[in-house]
């Protein structure tokens, strides 16, 4: 539309691939709309991460809570691990709201102990990191989660190769692993091969039956990225097929996170190629969304500003660039 989109286009791009590693597999039954959602609060050890679905929700606070309200209805599986305790996986039926409360056991296995030490330290020293993950898999070789885990390292510290090899491991040790196969759409999209990376996304889509956020979000980063060269090169039939194929695959990521954390990037870099389109009904609606869903975060400033700033140029189209 103008250059502050252009210039918010790529700080969103940036920060979606970091948060993709962020997103994990799961098998989520149902997706809702925000007068859908509910509410729950997870009562468990400190600093214990929180997934639902295979999606991360978040991290408990010193006294071990963490509300989420914006789980859909329907049943799902909430998964919680502790550093020095033994993950725990439970059923979260249809039924549940309010607190519920997640007993962690201590733990003693040593791989699992190097993992969750490998987990902590992916975003303060990567190579510290991955020398844990190695840890964890010499003390348990039949440890896909490791493997996955050392793969995405690898990849965010530009080691493609090595993370290409720790994902095929990973995926021999799991066969039709979702989130491996997602991980390893990222790395071939890293490494310019485009055409396998879209296949490797679909692939994981396939094995996560249908659900499978984070390759969901790769394809639609990567038709972006095709869309602006297109752009670029003066092709705007195809630009406009890209971004059309990107809005869909980004719109699927959405109902998937189901009002997880990570889908405040994806919402703002979805509204910003509804705006790129001139589909300003669809990005003002899909802003009004995000604002229903995510009303008290940092983000909601800015994008209750996108939706006056588009408002305003539609009422004056010559300014529209």
């Amino acid at each position: 539309m103008n250059n502050y989109f252009r210039q918010r286009g790529i700080s969103i791009a940036v920060i979606l691939v970091l948060s993709l590693s962020n997103i994990a597999f799961g098998q989520l039954k149902t997706v809702a709309t925000a007068s859908q959602l509910r509410s729950i609060s997870i009562s468990t050890q400190p600093d214990a991460v929180v997934w639902i679905d295979g999606v991360r929700f978040g991290t408990t606070d010193k006294a071990g809570s963490l509300k989420i309200k914006t789980i859909s209805s329907g049943a799902h599986s909430l998964r919680v691990r502790a550093d020095g305790f033994k993950e725990k996986t439970e059923p979260l039926t249809a039924i549940q709201r309010g607190e519920i409360k997640i007993v962690l056991v201590k733990t003693t296995d040593e791989a699992e102990l190097a993992y969750q030490e490998a987990e902590r330290l992916t975003g303060v020293d990567r190579e510290k990191s991955a020398a844990a993950y190695r840890k964890a898999i010499k003390l348990k070789p039949n440890y896909p989660e490791a493997y996955l885990g050392l793969g995405r390292v690898l990849s965010d510290a530009g080691d493609l190769d090595e993370a290409l090899k720790a994902i095929a491991t990973a995926r021999k040790l799991r066969p039709a692993y979702a989130e491996a196969s997602a991980v390893e759409g990222r790395i071939q999209k890293e490494n310019s091969e485009e055409a396998k990376a879209v296949a490797v996304f679909k692939r994981a889509i396939v094995e996560g039956k249908g659900f499978q956020p984070e390759a969901y979000a790769g394809l639609g980063l990567l038709y972006k990225e095709k869309a602006e060269t297109s752009s670029g090169g003066g092709d705007f039939d195809a630009e406009t097929a890209n971004y059309t194929e990107a809005a869909k695959n980004l719109k699927s990521t959405i109902k998937q996170l189901s009002g997880a954390p990570d889908a405040i990037v994806i919402y703002q870099l979805l509204g910003l190629i509804y705006e790129r389109q001139k589909k300003y009904t669809d990005a003002i609606a899909l802003y009004e969304d995000f604002l229903r869903t995510f009303p008290d975060t940092p983000e909601a400033t800015a994008v209750r500003s996108f939706i006056v700033q588009i408002k305003k140029d539609i009422m004056n189209p010559s300014e529209i660039k």
